[in-house]
């Protein structure tokens, strides 16, 4: 009998728990998975929203999405609407799902562009089922459609769920504090975990769930941090949970002020709200009053500031230490992605695990994946800080006049010149969204492409319109979110 490879999890919250779900479910008949964490220590715990690409993780898992948001309190989410951003009064949604129909040479907006030239358009929004759905408040799930809706949800209640999963299969939860963490002379790989109780866990592989303090990759292997606080200046935010006091929208708020920005995500019976900032700008205490002054509902918890520094971990595995979610790296939750980057580090380790022992080309690989996808995001949340005509206050103004990365300012000069978007391999956010959120901020292309020309005018009018009235008819067919969700996954909780 060949011993089976023990797998020690660090730290519990949605990263612990996603990966031990996933491990336990997958991998289990091999492994022995010990999860450890204290109940003393708090999680961050703020991470109530996600995107479409949480389906990939369910499936893998056998989730059941009725069964899942009855058991988070969860509403669904077609995208994210960002108000003030471009400027003060000017608003705009960002949309899951896809823009009209694109041809062989070019995307749908070229056929937009050309079409809002001659007055033959309406909003580009128009053109997609999940924009229009988002603002008319509709929604359902229908067999065999395009999965292009995400989740708001109760972080904490979704890491107990998957507690109970993984332990289902297998993990063991150990509560306590890490005090120590052991590592072998000859080649400073990891050993152990010495509990503050004095219990010693052993592994194979060590997964660092342990949050901003990264206590095995940062502490104890002394893997550096990349720095991208001059492209994201926010560093703190002040989050507090209010009761519910209308309907919920299935879009995420994002509302810009003047030092950063607040988000509201409606669950069924409450909303989570908080306060992204940079503290350069404004201090906690001023910031936790904008965003007590700019909430709805009887609040169910004391605000709680929490630090943060955006930025990336040099390497992501090192020697036989993975690390997944906060002690990886932070991208500040503009874009909901925090939750996709924790399943994208665990569906990477699952296809590369070391179950040979550790393999230098997989690790180099996985951190070589990781790195690339970790730049595509950031390059897109740092859009939309750039791409602004707010000039109201010294945050905004020190966000138009930044510097930003090369492969940044190459894309908004593709789509400012000739309409032109490409997605790369390993990149989350597709043509569709960056072109929403580059003409939601107010940039439009100077020219189409020739081919649409190929088109009479009484030609593209019908087909903008025939897309147009489609999209129309599908969403008026829905039925009310709030019903759709009283109906499919109603939550017990109150």
């Amino acid at each position: 009998m060949q011993q089976k490879q023990r797998v020690v999890i660090a730290g519990g919250g949605t990263s612990g728990w996603m990966a031990a779900a996933a491990l336990g479910k997958m991998l289990g008949k091999n492994l022995e998975v010990v999860l450890v964490e204290s109940d003393e220590i708090g999680t961050v715990g703020v991470g109530e929203a996600a995107i479409p690409t949480l389906h990939v993780y369910h499936r893998l898992l056998g989730i059941n999405e009725q069964e899942v948001m009855a058991a988070t309190n969860a509403t669904f989410k077609l995208g994210i609407s960002f108000e003030n951003w471009r400027d003060v009064g000017k608003d705009y949604i960002h949309s899951f799902g896809f823009l009209g129909k694109d041809c062989w040479a070019c995307g749908f907006q070229h056929f937009w562009a050309k079409g809002q030239q001659k007055g033959l358009v309406s909003e580009i929004g128009d053109y997609c089922v999940e924009h229009l759905a988002a603002r008319a408040g509709r929604f359902a799930v229908l067999p065999n459609q395009d999965l292009n809706h995400a989740y708001h949800f109760d972080a904490t209640l979704y890491a107990k769920f998957l507690r109970k999963l993984a332990e289902q299969h297998g993990v063991r939860r150990v509560e306590g504090n890490i005090e120590q963490v052991l590592q072998h002379e000859h080649n400073q790989h990891i050993k152990a975990l010495r509990l503050r109780s004095g219990e010693l866990i052993e592994g194979d592989l060590f997964i660092d769930c342990t949050g901003f303090r990264a206590l095995l990759i940062g502490q104890t292997l002394n893997v550096g941090y990349e720095d991208w606080s001059h492209y994201l200046p926010c560093d703190r935010a002040v989050a507090v949970q209010t009761r519910a006091v209308k309907a919920p929208v299935p879009y995420t708020r994002s509302i810009a002020r003047d030092s950063g920005w607040q988000w509201r995500i409606p669950l069924q019976s409450r909303v989570g709200n908080g306060l992204v900032y940079s503290s350069k700008f404004i201090s906690d205490e001023a910031a936790k009053a904008q965003l007590l002054a700019n909430v709805e509902g009887e609040l169910l918890n004391e605000p709680r500031v929490i630090h943060f520094r955006t930025g990336t971990r040099l390497q992501h595995w090192q020697k036989n230490c993975v690390a997944i979610g906060l002690s990886s790296g932070f991208l500040e939750p503009l874009e909901s992605t925090s939750i996709h980057l924790i399943q994208r580090s665990i569906i990477r380790l699952l296809q590369m695990f070391p179950a040979a022992g550790m393999v230098q080309a997989d690790i180099d690989e996985f951190n070589h994946q990781t790195h690339i996808e970790m730049l595509n995001i950031r390059d897109f949340i740092i859009l939309h800080y750039k791409l602004t005509d707010r000039a109201d206050s010294a945050f905004w103004r020190y966000c138009r006049n930044m510097a930003v990365p090369a492969s940044l300012t190459h894309r908004m000069d593709m789509f400012a010149s000739a309409g032109k978007v490409y997605k790369f391999a390993q990149e989350l956010f597709g043509e569709s969204s960056w072109i929403q959120v580059m003409m939601g901020q107010g940039l439009l292309p100077e020219q189409y492409h020739p081919i649409v020309d190929l088109m009479s005018d009484d030609e593209l009018a019908g087909f903008l319109d025939g897309i147009r009235q489609q999209v129309k008819k599908r969403v008026e067919n829905f039925p009310a979110h709030t019903d759709f969700i009283a109906h499919y996954c109603p939550s017990a909780i109150v």
